[in-house]
């Protein structure tokens, strides 16, 4: 089966992304992996590409493109070559609608020219010690003081936490609001006094992704540093989660299609019992199973895709794609690495970094117990009165 969801703009961006991976992330990733973090040079040489602000205005340094077709193939080539210690994906994918969408013209001259160029790396902090997928439970706070918010609080488990140098933190600015209403986007820049980052937190995986805590102690921040609507945090989080969610399914059905390639490959060449491992009726038949659950994926995926570019992909499809691929992705890194035998449980062996790396696409962007309630939700299953 072929995709038919690029274009040959998508095609001739394809290749100079993945020269882009191969030149200058793949050489020194390892060594990354052992410092824990990308060094900023990485971003503002992707940047010079045009990289990370493919989908922003013009005027403010961007490519002009809105067109989730050009993400994908980031997204896609970062999981092939093994470049994951690049937070792109969190910068543009996640963080990038924020601002562009919500962001004022001021805002938008002081941040996106930085946002494009890769020489102001972003992060949004929702998550904390008590309050992971449960916006419901955030517990940091900004109270309004004059031409100031004075926020208070902790974030865990922010990707690009030790590099960002603009941070999204989601506060609770009313206080006698209940649940999850009553939260705020307020934009926390580096250098900000009170503001602090902890420990760069060590992972099972992602090695290469700096991955922090971070602590706000009485950081006032500036009025002018609100994200759209005061109070209206959780409507504006709702409306920009689904874009986030694909991004995680992106790399998920990558990461299957990846741990195909790579076994397939393996199995060609691998001897075992006098005659190839790809010989064995076990093998071809693990392997037809996951080759037909990838396209099958794949093909509803670029759908969410196209339904995403043209403004109607529901929350719901967002979350069916998460969780289908996350899932998948989680299988076939394991049946791949088994396939593999001994040397899949090797470092130095691809199949054994996606199976580490991958892990994590079934927790973020909200754990898939959270995508089943949101999907269950839709099924109108609940007792009538």
């Amino acid at each position: 089966m072929q995709r038919d969801l690029f274009e040959a703009d998508h095609d001739a961006f394809r290749e100079m992304v993945r020269r882009f991976f191969a030149d200058e992330v793949v050489p020194k990733h390892s060594q990354w992996e052992s410092e824990g973090a990308v060094p900023r040079e990485v971003w503002t040489a992707a940047g010079e590409l045009g990289m990370l602000g493919f989908d922003m205005p013009e005027e403010h340094g961007g490519g002009g493109q809105r067109d989730f077709r050009f993400n994908t193939v980031v997204g896609e080539e970062l999981v092939r070559t093994g470049s994951t210690g690049c937070g792109f994906g969190l910068h543009t994918d996640v963080v990038g609608p924020y601002l562009r969408e919500l962001a004022t013209e001021e805002q938008k001259a002081r941040w996106l020219p930085g946002f494009c160029s890769g020489e102001l790396i972003t992060a949004i902090a929702m998550s904390e010690p008590g309050a992971g997928s449960d916006l419901q439970g955030i517990r940091t706070h900004a109270r309004r003081d004059g031409s100031d918010y004075v926020l208070n609080g902790s974030k865990t488990f922010i990707t690009n936490g030790i590099n960002s140098d603009l941070v999204l933190v989601v506060a609770k600015t009313d206080p006698e609001a209940p649940g999850s209403k009553g939260l705020s986007l307020l934009a926390v820049e580096r250098g900000m006094a009170g503001f602090s980052r902890g420990r760069n937190l060590d992972k099972i995986g992602l090695k290469a992704q700096d991955t922090a805590e971070l602590f706000f102690e009485d950081v006032r921040v500036p009025a002018e540093n609100l994200l759209g609507e005061a109070n209206r945090g959780f409507y504006h989080l709702m409306a920009m989660l689904p874009q986030e969610r694909i991004s995680v399914a992106v790399g998920s059905i990558a990461t299957v299609s990846t741990a195909l390639e790579l076994t397939k490959e393996y199995v060609r060449g691998r001897k075992a019992f006098g005659r190839s491992v790809g010989a064995f009726q076990n093998t071809r038949f693990e392997l037809a199973e996951l080759e037909t659950e990838y396209w099958v994926t794949q093909v509803f995926l670029d759908r969410c895709v196209r339904d995403l570019n043209a403004g109607k992909l529901s929350a719901t499809d967002a979350a069916m794609a998460k969780l289908w691929t996350s899932e998948l992705a989680r299988k076939a890194a394991d049946r791949c690495l088994q396939l593999h035998g001994g040397y899949g449980y090797m470092s130095e062996y691809q199949i054994s970094k996606l199976f580490l790396d991958g892990r994590v696409q079934a927790i973020y962007a909200g754990t898939n117990e959270i995508m089943k309630e949101i999907i269950g939700r839709s099924l109108g299953l609940e007792e009538r009165p």
